[in-house]
């Protein structure tokens, strides 16, 4: 959050006061950091005992660092601070277990208790990000919270707290607070207790709410009739890939679309931001450790650049996509397309249509505001010229281009469309220029960074033809150009890797949303089961499914089996139907935003996959 600075406040880092158990509050005024003792963004990492706190000085992680330090746990990282109060267990770091919370709702009964958590909504003075604070003594009329981030200004002299916070106890014992800023929203307090009485229940107990439910629209005259609009370029690029208006390939088909529960969306979207966050972290772990990097089979003179693109760019990625195996058995993620990943317009545009063709009711379109926070993601860049938008000439990348065009123009921008590269050049500058003698400047593109990587991997050795200036431009000579800025950013290339998995697992050992994963097979994921898969691949290709009776279960070639493995935990795709479901959930800028499904025959989604419309059924 931003503050306005005053005479009193004190720089960043510099100690506010301290809370009891001796932890310091520390001034989050990043105006006023010291570029020499923060040189980059992995120095405003905060570990105790190497445990990873969070972001200096954030206040989720002052929260994170209180609770370790004076209970011995802490909570699941998050990307807001007002999803703490969704979360139902808190990691007992000394005893390797996990301990329940309960969040109670301001003017509960059951009164808030020294050491729990105090949440805020997102909106007003923490717009996008809520807050959190700890408490610290309750009392009838007030209690008392510790806290970083809510200004920069220091603590009296001989206080232990950070600020008062007005309380009134009802007729029924209900337990008030009053929120210090009118346009600011106390949610209530998450307490860690084996007592849920009086606690919000989130019904996320009830496994069959994560079940997906197969449905089938009734309207049959509805079947054959078009509903996608011709004149818009990426509906009609669409129709011609699917050669009919039609979101799966099979006509059996048709009518089929899928159900979630509400409380399964919000899992997901918790999930979702909760998981970005983990990978991020792995990411800064992978390219501090030099050892572990060179699990990712990366060429080694493109390692400085995706150190430079993670120091400068960690906050430009404009959208992922992360893959779930969801039903009563759990939620479970597989890997995180940080890079180039597809089915936007799928999700974004046309399940919507489909189920407002088919009168679909009862439920909320999963992928209704993925266009706007696209939008969104979009405008924050800052972008002062051309947005070029790459494409292999494919006619799945042509709808999917087209689509994010429309993104980019609805933010603002001039954009323009580039089929191949034939048309690009170099001019007398050797810089590379469009068709019509415009610089590229500012990249979005379908083809997956280690396309170019492969092709350097290709040039390893050779001597480049001294004319090349003559030809147009390779993959590698626009996605590589220091001249270029190019969307998703090249440290992409880290949380993309399969090899990320293992990283992930060693750093967050028994998360409930993860599965074992190692380099190596061993003994655990020859008795659970394991799957096969190379560090880079795309669309299933090369993956290899086998059971604890050493039976394979289903596999897939392709042209990455020259590739190293990773060993990952067996977690079947729940099976509905004859058809295997995977969702799909879509970030913009790190964050939840909509969800979708792929459905296969096999155990293994594919490029060839349909897409089924998903709803999130009304509760």
């Amino acid at each position: 959050m931003t503050k306005n600075i005053t005479s009193g406040d004190l720089k960043f880092g510099e100690s506010l006061g301290i809370a009891p158990g001796g932890v310091i509050s520390y001034s989050s005024d990043y105006e006023t950091a010291n570029e020499e003792a923060y040189p980059s963004r992995s120095h405003y990492r905060s570990y105790v005992d190497g445990i990873y706190m969070g972001y200096k000085w954030q206040c989720v992680e002052f929260a994170r660092r209180w609770l370790y330090i004076n209970k011995g746990y802490i909570f699941n990282d998050v990307a807001m601070a007002y999803e703490i109060f969704r979360l139902r267990y808190v990691r007992d770091l000394v005893n390797s277990q996990e301990l329940p919370l309960n969040a109670f709702k301001n003017g509960s009964q059951r009164r808030p208790e020294p050491g729990c958590l105090l949440i805020w909504d997102e909106g007003g003075e923490f717009e996008e990000t809520g807050h959190v604070a700890i408490i610290t003594e309750v009392y009838e009329d007030k209690i008392r919270v510790v806290e970083q981030n809510q200004d920069f200004a220091k603590w009296p002299d001989r206080q232990n707290f950070s600020r008062e916070i007005k309380a009134k106890v009802g007729t029924r014992g209900d337990y008030w607070l009053r929120c210090p800023s009118n346009d600011s929203t106390i949610l209530g307090w998450v307490l860690q207790t084996d007592d849920p009485t009086h606690a919000i229940t989130l019904d996320a107990s009830n496994k069959e709410m994560f079940n997906i439910i197969s449905c089938e629209a009734t309207d049959n005259s509805k079947i054959g009739t078009p509903w996608l609009n011709l004149a818009n370029e990426d509906e009609n690029a669409f129709v011609e890939m699917m050669e009919g208006h039609k979101l799966s390939s099979s006509a059996s088909y048709e009518k089929k679309y899928y159900q979630i529960s509400a409380t399964a969306k919000v899992a997901l979207e918790s999930a979702t931001d909760e998981l970005h966050q983990m990978f991020l972290h792995a990411t800064d772990y992978a390219l501090e450790h030099p050892e572990l990097l060179g699990k990712f089979g990366l060429p080694e003179k493109i390692l400085s650049k995706i150190r430079t693109s993670w120091a400068n760019r960690k906050n430009q990625l404009i959208t992922s996509r992360f893959d779930f195996a969801m039903s009563e058995n759990g939620l479970k993620v597989y890997e995180y397309n940080c890079d180039s990943a597809s089915c936007y317009m799928e999700v974004g545009k046309v399940q919507g249509k489909w189920l407002k063709h088919f009168d679909v009711k009862g439920g909320t379109d999963a992928g209704n505001e993925l266009f706007k926070h696209l939008v969104k993601a979009w405008k924050s860049c800052k972008i002062d010229s051309i947005v070029h938008v790459l494409q292999d000439d494919d006619p799945e990348e042509t709808y999917h281009a087209l689509f994010m065009k429309n993104v980019i123009e609805a933010a603002g921008y001039h954009c323009e469309l580039v089929k191949g590269l034939d048309s690009l050049r170099w001019n007398a500058n050797q810089k590379i220029e469009d068709g019509n003698g415009n610089l590229i400047k500012w990249v979005w593109k379908t083809w997956a960074w280690e396309t170019a990587l492969d092709e350097l991997r290709l040039e390893e050795g050779t001597q480049r033809d001294p004319d090349f200036l003559d030809s147009s431009p390779s993959l590698s000579d626009v996605l590589l150009n220091d001249d270029i800025m190019v969307f998703e950013p090249m440290w992409t290339l880290i949380p993309s890797n399969k090899a990320i998995l293992p990283i992930l697992w060693s750093l967050f050992p028994n998360h409930p949303l993860l599965l074992n994963a190692d380099f190596e097979l061993n003994s655990e994921l020859v008795k659970s089961g394991y799957v096969v898969k190379p560090i880079v691949g795309r669309c299933g290709a090369n993956i290899q499914l086998i059971d604890q009776d050493h039976n394979i279960l289903a596999e897939k070639m392709g042209v990455f089996d020259n590739r190293e493995k990773i060993y990952q935990q067996l977690f079947p795709l729940p099976c509905i139907d004859n058809l295997y479901v995977q969702i799909c959930t879509f970030t913009a800028q790190g964050n939840y935003a909509g969800s979708g499904t792929r459905v296969d025959p096999s155990m293994i989604i594919g490029k060839d996959s349909d897409c089924i419309a998903l709803q999130v059924c009304h509760e």
